[in-house]
C-alpha cells in the first residue's frame, strides 16, 4: 500500500514516529500539543465572532482587516496561521475548502468535520462550488457570485456570513450561527 493509499490518521501517526523516533519530541509533548489545540476548540468561538461582527461595525472592520487581531480580541488566538476573514454579501458567497489536506481554524470551528476531509469535497467545490453547496442544501441565485478560498498551513479562512434579518441580541445571533455558515456551505 503506497503512502498515498494509507488513511490520514495512519499517515498521521508514521510522521508522528518519524518525528519521535528522530529525538524531536516524546509521545507525551505530543499529546500535550494536541490537548492544547482542542481545548476550548469549538464553533461556537467562530459563532461569537461573527455575532460581535453583526453588532459592533468597528469589531466587523477589524475582523475583516486583521483576522487574528479579532480572534485575539475575543480571547481565541490563531495558532501560527494568518486567519482571513471573507464576508458574504448579496453579491458574492464565499465557501472554504483545503484542496491538499484539511487545514482549517480549529480554535475557532472545533475539529473538522468528515466532509471536509473528504477527497470527494476537496476536489468538486473547486470545480463545480454551486453543485456542492447544492448538495449541502443551500441553493445559491445564479446572479450571485461564487468564491472559493483555498486554505493553507500558513493562511485559514473563516466566512462572516450574511446577518440574518430581525432583532437579536449578540448571544441570540451567536446561536444561530453554524459550523456549516462560517465555512461557507450554508447561509448562516
Amino acid at each position: 500500500m503506497s503512502h498515498e493509499e494509507l488513511p490520514v490518521a495512519a499517515r498521521v501517526r508514521r510522521l508522528e514516529e518519524r518525528v519521535v523516533d528522530a529525538g524531536l519530541t516524546t509521545d507525551d509533548e505530543l499529546d500535550a500539543m494536541l490537548d492544547e489545540l482542542l481545548d476550548g476548540a469549538s464553533p461556537v468561538n467562530g459563532a461569537r465572532m461573527a455575532a460581535r461582527a453583526w453588532t459592533d461595525p468597528a469589531y466587523r472592520e477589524l475582523m475583516l482587516a486583521d483576522g487574528n487581531a479579532a480572534a485575539d480580541q475575543l480571547g481565541f488566538p490563531a495558532q501560527g496561521y494568518r486567519l482571513r476573514v471573507v464576508e458574504n454579501t448579496p453579491e458574492l458567497h464565499n465557501v472554504i475548502v483545503c484542496t491538499l489536506c484539511s487545514c482549517y481554524p480549529v480554535s475557532l470551528l472545533g475539529p473538522s468535520p468528515g466532509w471536509y476531509k473528504s477527497f470527494a469535497y476537496r476536489s468538486r467545490v473547486v470545480r463545480e462550488p454551486r453543485a456542492v453547496l447544492a448538495e449541502f442544501g443551500l441553493a445559491v441565485p445564479d446572479d450571485v457570485a461564487i468564491a472559493v478560498w483555498d486554505a493553507s498551513a500558513e493562511t485559514r479562512y473563516l466566512v462572516l456570513p450574511r446577518r440574518p434579518e430581525g432583532e437579536y441580541s449578540e448571544e441570540e445571533l451567536a446561536a444561530l450561527v453554524t459550523r456549516q455558515g462560517l465555512v461557507g456551505t450554508a447561509a448562516i
